[in-house]
């Protein structure tokens, strides 16, 4: 193997850990086999079903990836990148703010975005700057269709890059994780938050004890969250928090 190839091959493993955590490993343990890709995905498959049963004697449990309950991953893309990953405690805590709020609104789904990986305390979770010890998770607006409520669905594909209009203080700034990608938000769906459940998800947040603070866009904030004294502003250095609500122990 050339020195080029070997570098591009390493270049790979570094990406696919970055994003999945276990990615690399498996793409360079495929190297050795003569069907590569065929043992990429193979080995990929084992690692990430490994993963589900190791996680737990790690302090990290999954939340669902698919079903009919009312808290899921918004896609299968943060499952099978082992990104739905959280500690017991904090997924127990987001369970049981979903059950209220589906309580009170029957039909309703807290779909979950970005949690953490698998392993390690301290293993990056990129792009975000804090997801590293499996006591953050991110969760989805909750969205209706000119006052409709719409179970499931979110304005972007993944829930992320769909950002709110509101006013903004932070200065400009190079480089910065406040991706404005007004390029794209034409593409997105025209749907609303809706006002009832992100009131109440958000107070049902702030009253449980496990939950120590929520980042979420000031004038989002403001707009849902009036009164509710865990709310933070996650600061200009961040990514923007008016596409979804960010929790933590």
């Amino acid at each position: 193997m050339s020195v080029w190839r070997a570098l591009l091959h390493l270049a790979v493993a570094a990406v696919l850990t970055a994003l999945t955590q276990l990615g690399g490993l498996a793409w360079l343990a495929s190297r050795l086999f003569r069907r590569k890709l065929l043992a990429f995905a193979g080995l990929y498959l084992a690692l990430w079903l490994g993963a589900l049963v190791l996680a737990p004697q790690f302090g990290r449990v999954p939340i669902a990836c698919h079903g009919n309950g009312p808290l899921v991953m918004r896609s299968w893309v943060f499952c099978l990148a082992n990104r739905n990953y959280v500690a017991p405690e904090l997924k127990a805590a987001v369970e049981d703010m979903a059950a209220a709020t589906a309580a009170t609104y029957p039909g309703t789904v807290t779909l979950a975005l970005d949690g953490n990986f698998p392993f390690l305390n301290g293993f990056p979770l990129l792009p975000h700057l804090s997801h590293n010890d499996g006591r953050k998770l991110d969760l989805a607006l909750y969205y209706a269709d000119h006052g409709r409520y719409l179970p499931g669905r979110t304005r972007s594909p993944l829930g992320y890059f769909a950002f709110e209009p509101g006013p903004n203080t932070c200065p400009p700034r190079f480089p910065t994780l406040r991706w404005d990608l007004a390029w794209l938000q034409p593409l997105w769906r025209a749907y609303a938050p809706d006002p009832e459940r992100m009131h109440l998800a958000l107070r049902l947040l702030a009253r449980d004890p496990r939950i120590g603070k929520i980042f979420l866009e000031p004038h989002l904030a403001a707009k849902f969250g009036a009164g509710v004294t865990k709310i933070r502003f996650q600061g200009c250095a961040a990514a923007r928090h008016d596409d979804h609500i960010h929790i933590q122990l």
